[in-house]
């Protein structure tokens, strides 16, 4: 894996949005103010940077000031999915979450995630509600 983690790694909200895009194939174009959320919001996030400083990873992790993380838009370049780049975000992000004093690390997911998420990265099942607000 030619990739380079970093914590709170410098984010550039075009290059984020077009890879949030891609990974979720979601229309292209629109441009989110990632840096301004992440600094606002978020316990931390982590970066995957290859060997030509391309950002082909990225996750988020906010918190309650407590014992409580989640895990947001875990993101992988998709022509360099199943390499392994997303489990590492994922335990660098979990890692940091300890260290901050989180005892639990919650993370939803869609169906077609569940063995990334369960399997790779040791996840359990949890039962949980979801409200649709719009």
């Amino acid at each position: 894996m030619d990739i380079a983690l970093a914590l709170h790694g410098p984010v550039d909200d075009a290059e984020l949005s077009a890879l949030h895009a891609r990974a979720f194939d979601s229309p292209t174009g629109t441009v989110t103010t990632w840096s301004e959320r992440l600094a606002r919001y978020s316990l931390t996030w982590v970066t995957a940077t290859d060997s030509a400083g391309s950002l082909v990873g990225f996750v988020n992790v906010i918190g309650d000031g407590g014992p409580h993380a989640v895990l947001l838009d875990t993101i992988v370049e998709p022509a360099r999915q199943g390499q392994g780049i997303g489990r590492a975000l994922v335990v660098a992000a979990a890692d940091v979450a300890r260290d901050e004093g989180c005892e639990w690390l919650h993370v939803d997911f869609e169906p077609d995630r569940a063995r990334f998420y369960l399997d790779a990265c040791g996840f359990r099942t949890t039962a949980a509600g979801l409200l649709h607000l719009k």
